[in-house]
């Protein structure tokens, strides 16, 4: 069974998922999903560490073990946005040509609105080709406030 953890962030409560030693959700919210229970394991206390550093400006980089749940293509999408160094923007253009699929930008933006690790697997890091931002599973405002995080702007 796997085990959530509510973790409060300068964002508002984030619930993470250990699905068996890895992370597989890190979700906008607390509200646990059937077939979890409350609890904390090792890696819940070391991502809750990890986010803690994050948004202290003391880590850029992630050291978790992640297991997103979804489809090959957004995997392959997720895996890209790993890519993306902390303080910097890729368009959803970028990232189809990266993945090899130049066409699919909206596939790209639905892959981007499913990501399941929030923050961890950068999905704020993508951006409008004119430079706009566009949607944000927590919202643009949370988007605004990680993006200036990460350029130092905050």
């Amino acid at each position: 069974m796997d085990v959530c953890m509510c973790i409060n962030t300068p964002l508002g409560d984030l619930l993470a998922v250990d699905g068996g030693g890895a992370l597989t959700q890190l979700i906008f919210g607390c509200d646990i999903p059937a077939g979890c229970r409350a609890g904390q394991t090792p890696l819940l206390a070391q991502t809750a560490q990890q986010l803690e550093e994050y948004f202290a400006g003391t880590r850029q980089v992630f050291d978790l073990p992640l297991r997103p749940e979804g489809t090959p293509f957004r995997q392959k999408v997720w895996q890209a946005l790993l890519t993306i160094p902390y303080g910097q923007t890729r368009s959803y253009r970028d990232i189809a040509a990266q993945i090899g699929a130049p066409r699919a930008v909206r596939a790209v933006g639905g892959a981007n609105h499913h990501n399941p690790i929030s923050i961890i697997i950068p999905c704020h890091r993508v951006i409008g080709a004119d430079g706009s931002l566009r949607g944000y599973g927590g919202g643009t405002d949370k988007k605004t406030t990680l993006l200036q995080l990460e350029q130092g702007l905050s």
